[in-house]
């Protein structure tokens, strides 16, 4: 998948991994384990090291919030908070707390858990479809992901800027393929305005559990947001001396997704300051529909040692 460059064994790694075996592969790893009531087990990240993708944790909570909730609620809004990074050494659980159920809503509270601390709380709220007054925003004029060539294929152009084991890092197969309107690179972070749109999708997923695809939904929605605050002072996560991380996350589902289709993440950063930057984003399907809105601050600090 890197192209003519690449070692014959890496390219023999790489085609191991199908589009589809990808995206099953995702709905697997955001599937949790019930090992008793109210108390499931997220599965480890195959391959993963280091710290978990925070994305990660998010869709495991949001699948284990879910095995107490009927039916016929779906997930409009989730909070989260993140205490600790995940370790890939370990696996995750995360205990569900039933704090409500009324006429139209349900609320939960999720624990992620690691070796006995908590690493995310994470407050979900389900309500019963309804009807209701309706408006939304306009997507406007952008750029159709046909158009456009992937995040992949603009990384490979920048190979001999970027070490080598971030360059396999970041063209690793995902499930998530990632197309931006107007590319950012992170290896050259020139200052521009704070705002990007990236169109993104599970490629070759399977899956019609519109459960499974509010949580790729929410998995996906941790990607690119926080790089968002950091495009007017020309940084990015690969700067020197950067630290980042993300410490809260909010997704509000406003309708069903398709998460095998592509939805537009257009995101915005009003403000950063005191080493942290907080961040917007929308999610638009091709039609112009508003499907889902996020929001995220994060930590953004430039060490001096």
């Amino acid at each position: 998948m890197d192209g003519a460059d690449t070692s014959q064994g890496e390219k023999k790694k790489r085609r191991d991994y199908t589009s589809a075996e990808l995206a099953s592969g995702l709905v697997h790893l955001l599937d949790v384990e019930e090992i008793d009531v109210d108390l499931y087990r997220g599965r480890r990240n195959p391959g993963g090291r280091g710290r978990v993708f925070g994305g990660q944790v998010i869709g495991q909570a949001l699948n284990a919030a879910v095995g107490s909730i009927d039916d016929e609620r779906q997930v409009h809004s989730l909070h989260a908070y993140f205490m600790r990074p995940g370790d890939e050494d370990f696996p995750i659980i995360y205990r569900v707390e039933r704090d409500y159920d009324g006429g139209s809503f349900s609320n939960r509270r999720v624990i992620a858990m690691q070796r006995g601390k908590p690493i995310l709380n994470m407050t979900a709220s389900f309500q019963r479809p309804e009807a209701g007054l309706t408006h939304q925003v306009d997507l406007g004029d952008v750029a159709m992901p046909d158009e456009l060539p992937t995040e992949v294929e603009l990384l490979r152009k920048m190979k001999d800027q970027i070490p080598e084991p971030f360059y396999r890092f970041m063209t690793r197969p995902r499930p998530i393929e990632m197309r931006p309107v107007d590319p950012w690179s992170p290896v050259d972070p020139r200052k521009r305005e704070p705002r990007r749109q990236i169109w993104i999708r599970a490629t070759d997923l399977a899956s019609d559990n519109q459960v499974m695809h509010r949580a790729i939904l929410a998995f996906a929605s941790d990607m690119a947001l926080l790089s968002t605050c950091m495009q007017p002072h020309g940084i990015s996560w690969m700067t020197r001396k950067m630290q980042s991380a993300s410490l809260d996350h909010a997704v509000w589902f406003h309708e069903d997704v398709d998460m095998a289709d592509w939805l537009l993440y257009d995101t915005d950063s009003p403000w950063s300051g005191g080493g942290r930057g907080f961040n917007r984003g929308q999610l638009f399907t091709r039609d112009g529909r508003l499907v889902a809105s996020t929001a995220q601050e994060g930590l953004i600090r430039v060490r001096d040692d």
